[in-house]
């Protein structure tokens, strides 16, 4: 089968091209802006690419047309497919019937944290012997890629709630049908399509319903909102999980910022000492090893592997240090994502400097508002208090449209923000001191400020 995809740049659509080429099928795509990193390996695939979406490109003449959700209607090609009556479906709704069927599908959805505890899961798989096939919306270490077909049963999917294609507006994780189905939280977000939380729960609904009675719903223990979607009804078995004290089957006692035993009803099954941070990774450690659990992998042998995983890309991704000042890359952009990527950071920070006899450095928030909900404003309420653990709060505003400084005020002194790129650089590298880490969050390439800041912290240690 020849398939043309729309929209194929995108990570979730890249990887959706890599799979079909591995099957065999002819693969060539198009998208607005054909831009590395995701064009490079498509190439490099051997999969062919037109910039932009000009009619022209019917002479194609695929079997079939594969609409990414970034398409609209009053798309010039899209238009052509629609009057000329050819065949076209969204990316879920083919993965789902060419990539998925007939395997034991394992979906992570949640608001926050879904390619960090795919990565895990995937991760701990691989290490089982279980040979996974997976496609998540990152690059986890160890991989390499952001999708691989994989030998064994096992399918692990980033389960994504934003809409499937403009003629498909359930969420994507509708069309994965899985085995597994990890709920791993659920709060407001993605406010340019869902009016409220209860359109968002409606979603996690129609997924639950999806699962069979012989698998099993994996979730945190006491989430209002995650509760609320299983009172609405749910035929499988629950696996509830609590790194807080919660009464759940699967808990962790968190021993160290990077240290925790794992506990399964009430009895030490194994412990996980990696080099990550924070409550909300050991939250998805533990939903993966009940994830992993359920297909047949021991609790010890996943905590061993945990304890030896890579990371992901992007999820506090040492990028560079320079002048003794870390600079980190993460994907934090709802508040909720902030607050536990800085909380996890502050403590990994004071365990380093401890073991080292030496004070702790300052933490540096670097904020870039940049997800469709952030430029509306809609959360911003709730950025305050996001970052209350860092020393100081630097802002890039380009783009935005309400007040940064005002709505950030709280923040004090320790408020900078600027809607120029330099600035904002020249700002971090006259505050940033030995010991310090960085931390720059944004769901997009943030202008590459990552190397940029690096080589400034470099150039003031040369002068």
């Amino acid at each position: 089968m020849h398939i043309h995809i729309l929209g194929i740049c995108g990570t979730f659509m890249g990887g959706v091209a890599q799979l079909a080429k591995s099957l065999g099928h002819t693969v060539t795509g198009c998208d607005a802006n054909v831009y590395p990193p995701m064009s490079t390996q498509l190439t490099q695939a051997g999969i062919e690419l037109t910039e932009g979406f000009g009619v022209e490109q019917l002479a194609i003449k695929p079997d079939l047309w594969v609409v990414g959700n970034v398409v609209s209607r009053g798309n010039p090609l899209m238009e052509a497919i629609l009057n000329q009556g050819l065949a076209y479906t969204s990316g879920p709704q083919w993965v789902g019937e060419h990539i998925l069927r007939g395997r034991k599908v394992l979906a992570v959805a949640g608001t926050h944290g879904k390619t960090s505890t795919s990565s895990m899961l995937a991760w701990v798989l691989q290490q089982a012997g279980l040979n996974p096939g997976f496609l998540i919306g990152g690059v986890p270490g160890g991989f390499g890629v952001s999708a691989t077909l994989g030998q064994g049963d096992c399918f692990v999917i980033e389960a994504d709630e934003y809409d499937t294609a403009f003629f498909d507006k359930r969420s994507k994780f509708v069309h994965y049908r899985p085995v597994v189905a990890v709920l791993n939280n659920l709060e407001f977000d993605h406010a340019d399509i869902f009016p409220d939380l209860a359109a968002i729960e409606t979603q996690f609904h129609h997924l639950v319903r999806t699962v069979p009675s012989e698998g099993r719903v994996v979730c945190p223990a006491n989430t209002e909102s995650l509760e609320r979607v299983l009172k609405r009804g749910c035929w499988t078995p629950v696996a509830r999980f609590s790194a807080n004290g919660d009464e759940a089957p699967w808990q962790a006692h968190v021993l160290g910022a990077s240290r925790f035993e794992v506990l399964m009803h009430g009895e030490v099954k194994g412990q996980v000492e990696w080099d990550w941070s924070g409550l909300h990774n050991v939250n998805n450690a533990l939903a993966v090893i009940a994830a992993a659990h359920a297909v047949g992998v021991k609790v010890a042998d996943a905590c061993n592997a945990l304890s030896a995983f890579p990371g992901v890309k992007r999820r506090m991704e040492l990028r560079g240090e320079a002048a003794g000042v870390r600079v980190y890359d993460d994907f934090a952009h709802h508040p909720t994502a902030i607050a536990t990527t800085l909380e996890g950071a502050k403590a990994r920070m004071a365990e380093i400097a401890l073991a080292n006899g030496q004070p702790a450095g300052r933490l540096i928030a670097l904020f870039e508002p940049r997800s469709n909900t952030m430029k509306m404003g809609t959360l911003a309420q709730a950025l305050p208090a996001s970052f209350d653990e860092a020393q100081a709060v630097v802002c890039y505003t380009a783009g935005i449209q309400w007040n940064v400084r005002d709505t950030l005020g709280s923040v004090g002194e320790r408020l900078f923000t600027s809607d120029n790129l330099n600035e904002v650089i020249d700002h971090v590298v006259s505050q940033a001191q030995p010991g310090d880490w960085v931390v720059a969050m944004s769901n997009g390439s943030f202008g590459g400020i990552h190397q940029k800041l690096i080589d400034a912290l470099a150039s003031r240690v040369k002068a």
